[in-house]
């Protein structure tokens, strides 16, 4: 079981499935949503994740058609997102999470639209655009809808 809260308390979550497709999105929405160079996220499972304390106190914010974030209406923390095209799968921003998620982000996307004033210095893959973009990716693994900020 993987927990995750929000920076003041009121919200609280937990994850009893894996985490996958972790990644560094750079897009200008991750960014500006979540107030840093970049956003880790990884996608899980709805089935696998709930909510267990607060979840009065999400507020959702429609960044795209079809696409929401919850955020702790308190302290502004970015704690989930959910999308009408895959609602079994869920968006997870990993720096809300208070246990180590058993993965790591694999690769940087959108780096085209990337901070100027942050240099990636890691040895990840760095794609231009979305992750269906990469030239390795899989195309079992369906597009992601939240894989562009949303």
């Amino acid at each position: 079981m993987i927990k995750g809260s929000c920076l003041c308390g009121r919200v609280a979550y937990e994850i009893t499935g894996p985490l996958t497709h972790a990644l560094n999105c750079h897009c200008i929405m991750c960014r500006k949503s979540h107030g840093a160079a970049f956003r880790s996220r990884a996608t899980v499972q709805a089935k696998d994740f709930a909510w267990t304390r607060g979840e009065n106190h999400i507020t959702w914010y429609a960044s795209s058609p079809g696409c929401y974030r919850g955020f702790c209406e308190a302290c502004g923390s970015p704690l989930l997102s959910r999308f009408d095209q895959t609602p079994d799968i869920y968006g997870l921003p990993l720096g809300a999470l208070d246990d180590d998620p058993g993965v790591k982000p694999e690769a940087h996307y959108h780096v085209s639209s990337k901070a100027p004033w942050y240099d990636i210095t890691d040895a990840l893959p760095q794609h231009e655009g979305a992750m269906e973009s990469a030239p390795d990716h899989d195309p079992q693994i369906p597009p992601l809808p939240f894989s562009h900020g949303r």
